[in-house]
């Protein structure tokens, strides 16, 4: 016979649960929570993952007959009893898929009562209240849930979610252990949460974690759900082969969707506040109605713009198509939707020959054509400074600051080698007024550098040198290489490092910007990246071992290397010790 706990004992029991979850978020913060949760997270990857995402609640599951008693409980625990609710999607669908329930069925809401750490720390216990009336079919589902606490979780808020950012913390989380179990997108709170169950060696109690990022982001979300790991795969929205290869294929239309509303000036015609009837933005725009509201339409299924009965109006990510947004990412669409869209039409000639299908399509190598025409090398360097958010941390690395401190009867000096348009130096001596740089560029790069520069009040401080590797400039403190390598094969990486190590004085360092191949499969940009670097340039990515190696052949040897945003890390070099002679025994 089978005994069944009295309701005053079972709401009690949840009562704990609260009161304990409460106790959880207020005792502990990111970087001491992140270790306890993913044994071995250290050093970069802990970095990582604590810069970018903050404790933000513990959640848990609670069944209250009715919304009196929710209020009785959260009062009981001290949290705010009036804490406004909304409906939640992800959950409820996880439980109907779990119980094989019409989610119609199952009302559940979302609370958030403030929480607050330790240091001050505005945090929160997040509620989901599913309603479970006394005597009703949904007390199975209760008892179940109450065993199991399939939805009880951690969860950190992504602080800057930017598409790309937030695939790289995913993909550290696989690497220590965690593996993807749902998640969903909410369009009652535009937020986008990702689910992963917890290494069972973990020194918690909590076997799942949750990624919060506002915003849509069911890109990122997709390629989560799709993960041959995924527990409780959902299977009345499971995509089949033939549907997912159709998502796969249709990729260059997405490419071209935004490029062409880049090219349009339809982001420079809309803003995030206020929706635009599609009349009036053809009108603007010199577009056909119909024709533009298609294309609009096809943007709001990517997430670049959002529609609603006034008509269409930019999303956060839309707007980094935008002109005026500082770090737009328009000259990338411009490029991605033009010259380097072409070249990937010819990438089964890369694959066969080795050699880039650039060259065969323009019949010249990229960075000959880009130089041939102001314009084009103008969107190229553009191009490249949009992605200067991986630039961020540079100015503090310690390398830089150790310089930027060092006394002296001189300042000391930062070498930019082929620094584009300044934006990387520019960051650098804007952040430590007592360091002078150089820059070394093609001519016309030089000139769009000193613009740079000088608008950036740092101009005064700067020296220009037109020229190629071999005029690297002797006697500086702090050279760097970013984004450069990767352009090149081997035996021209060689070749370039060697030009540095001999321009190099004995104190000085070398820090390289590029994004590292992971070793062990996991997801990278730096893969996508390897394939445009074949296909456009004759380029690659490496490893770290491969740039040590690199280095080593140079006279160089890798200290060390820490990750930067964009999936990006900066290698710091040295020149190698010379090596020691045998002591002679007499």
């Amino acid at each position: 016979m089978t005994t069944t706990l009295p309701d005053k004992t079972l709401l009690l029991d949840d009562i704990a649960c609260l009161r304990e979850a409460a106790r959880f978020v207020r005792e502990h913060d990111s970087a001491a929570l992140l270790p306890l949760l993913l044994p071995g997270l250290e050093g970069p990857d802990l970095q990582a993952l604590a810069g970018h995402c903050r404790f933000a609640h513990a959640g848990l599951l609670l069944f209250p007959p009715d919304a009196d008693t929710l209020r009785a409980q959260l009062a009981s625990c001290d949290l705010d009893a009036d804490t406004p609710s909304h409906p939640s999607v992800v959950v409820r669908e996880r439980l109907a898929r779990r119980h094989g329930r019409d989610p119609a069925e199952l009302d559940v809401r979302i609370l958030r009562p403030h929480v607050y750490g330790s240091a001050g720390q505005r945090r929160a216990v997040e509620v989901f209240a599913l309603t479970v009336p006394p005597h009703s079919g949904l007390e199975p589902v209760a008892a179940y849930e109450r065993t199991r606490r399939h939805e009880a979780h951690l969860a950190f808020e992504i602080e800057h979610p930017e598409p790309l950012a937030l695939r790289g913390l995913c993909a550290i989380l696989l690497r220590h252990g965690a593996r993807p179990d749902g998640g969903g997108y909410n369009p009652h709170e535009d937020g986008t949460v990702l689910y992963f169950t917890l290494p069972a060696a973990g020194a918690c109690d909590y076997g799942r974690l949750e990624l919060y990022a506002r915003g849509d982001h069911r890109d990122t979300l997709a390629a989560h759900l799709d993960h041959p790991d995924l527990f409780e795969r959902p299977r009345h929205d499971a995509r089949q082969p033939a549907e997912t290869l159709l998502h796969l294929l249709t990729g260059a239309w997405t490419t071209q969707a935004l490029a062409t509303f880049t090219r349009l000036g339809l982001p420079d015609a809309m803003d995030t506040r206020s929706a635009h009837r599609t009349e009036d933005l053809a009108r603007s725009t010199g577009t056909h109605p119909r024709s533009l509201a298609t294309l609009l339409r096809y943007l709001v299924m990517l997430g670049a713009v959002a529609e609603d009965q006034e008509g269409f109006r930019l999303t956060e990510l839309g707007s980094l198509l935008r002109a005026d947004t500082p770090g737009s990412m328009r000259p990338l669409a411009l490029m991605y939707g033009g010259p380097f869209y072409r070249s990937f039409g010819g990438l089964d000639h890369a694959v066969r020959t080795g050699q880039p299908a650039f060259d065969r399509i323009f019949g010249e190598n990229h960075f000959d054509h880009f130089a041939r025409d102001p314009q084009l090398a103008s969107l190229f360097d553009q191009s490249m400074a949009a992605s200067s958010r991986m630039f961020q941390p540079l100015p503090a690395h310690p390398v830089i600051t150790a310089a930027a401190r060092a006394s002296g009867p001189a300042p000391a000096t930062v070498v930019d080698v082929a620094g584009g348009n300044g934006e990387l130096l520019g960051r650098v001596l804007t952040a430590h007024p007592r360091l002078r740089g150089i820059l070394l560029e093609r001519p016309h790069a030089v000139e769009a550098a000193r613009h740079r520069l000088d608008a950036a009040g740092c101009g005064a401080r700067c020296a220009y040198r037109p020229g190629d590797f071999a005029d690297v400039p002797p006697g500086g403190d702090v050279y760097v290489l970013s984004r450069v390598l990767h352009d090149w094969d081997d035996d021209r990486c060689r070749e370039i490092l060697r030009h540095c190590a001999r321009a190099m004085p004995a104190h000085a360092d070398l820090l390289v910007v590029e994004r590292l191949l992971p070793v062990d499969g996991s997801p990278s940009l730096a893969t996508a990246w390897d394939l445009h670097m074949l296909c456009n340039v004759g380029g690659r990515e490496r490893s770290a071992d491969h740039y040590a190696h690199l280095l080593a052949e140079a006279g160089l040897e890798l200290v060390g290397h820490s990750p930067l945003p964009l999936d990006a890390h900066v290698l710091h070099a040295r020149r190698a010790a010379a090596p020691q002679p045998a002591t002679r025994r007499g």
